[in-house]
């Protein structure tokens, strides 16, 4: 480790400490079971006190430490005093351990800018199936997502009692991602990850038209590039403007580290300025390998249907 590490790594190793503050706060408000739920724009678009609590730790802690930086995270909440115990001034030393890529060393708070999507599968959460849920940190500079960071408050609670709940996983453009072993599907199958609850005659056609042997429908953008990266899927294949900016940043960050790429159904990237528009407007289209594949066989109909950005 330097002795001055660069800025985009003290946010890394400050978002990796942040990130598990607000997984803790997913679990206790679970715990507690006061999930303080409603709806937004309908009941498959929810936020619990989870999404808000967590939501305020991330954003407090992250500006506290980089007051220059541009956070923008999925809830709107109202501007109030966040109590000083949702507050995480840590890091993880691990990420200083690391040598940041040489395009990245110089790099500024200011020209930073931070998606936050504090609890990203809330729908799942609510229903109990807790493996689905994420909290998501991404990091961009201009107009790219460089380093994510991803936490699954939940991970190993099919252990039952006394299992030791939780991980997190990162990853920076030009380092790779850490975590996680990485792990590919056999090259001779074909397996489709796609949303649970947001699905359609459109989604639907496009997911057929991959010719999968599986088909996996799952909740949460995070939790379906884990699902990539961890060999349990080829592509994720989500064909509908439903998906936003926070949830897909962090994911994006990791997959790029380890060779993946994710895009619009058009294989567009997608660009996290600070001013873009935050919903994903042509879908999601993601693989770990074969990229050009899933995109040659998205169907006309499909590309009409998602006007690209």
């Amino acid at each position: 480790m330097s002795g001055n590490p660069a800025v985009v790594m003290r946010l890394v190793a400050s978002a990796y400490s942040v990130a598990e503050k607000a997984g803790a706060i997913v679990r206790k408000v679970l715990h507690s079971g006061e999930l303080g739920i409603v709806e937004k724009t309908g009941a498959n678009d929810l936020q619990t006190l989870a999404d808000r609590l967590a939501q305020q730790s991330i954003c407090a802690s992250l500006s506290r430490r980089f007051p220059k930086i541009t956070i923008i995270g999925e809830e709107d909440l109202p501007a109030e005093e966040v109590k000083e115990d949702l507050i995480e001034l840590g890091h993880f030393d691990e990420v200083l351990q690391k040598n940041c890529p040489e395009e990245f060393r110089s790099l500024k708070e200011e020209e930073l800018v931070v998606w936050v999507d504090p609890l990203d599968g809330t729908k799942e959460y609510t229903e109990g199936l807790l493996d689905n849920v994420t909290v998501l940190i991404g990091i961009a500079y201009g107009g790219r997502a460089i380093a994510g960071v991803i936490n699954q408050p939940f991970y190993n609670y099919q252990l039952g009692a006394g299992a030791v709940l939780g991980r997190t996983m990162w990853g920076v453009l030009g380092l790779g991602a850490f975590g996680f072993q990485l792990q590919e599907v056999p090259g001779d199958k074909r397996i489709v990850t796609t949303t649970r609850s947001h699905s359609n005659k459109v989604v639907t056609d496009c997911v057929n038209a991959m010719e999968p042997h599986e088909v996996i429908r799952v909740g949460g953008a995070g939790n379906k590039i884990i699902q990539l990266v961890e060999g349990r899927a080829s592509a994720y294949v989500f064909a509908s403007p439903g998906c936003k900016k926070w949830d897909t940043c962090a994911p994006e960050a990791i997959l790029h580290a380890v060779g993946g790429k994710l895009t619009d159904m058009h294989g567009n990237a997608y660009r996290y300025d600070a001013d873009v528009q935050h919903m994903n407007s042509a879908g999601v289209l993601a693989a770990l390998s074969n990229h050009d594949y899933y995109v040659s066989r998205v169907p006309r109909s499909v590309l009409q249907a998602l006007k690209t950005d």
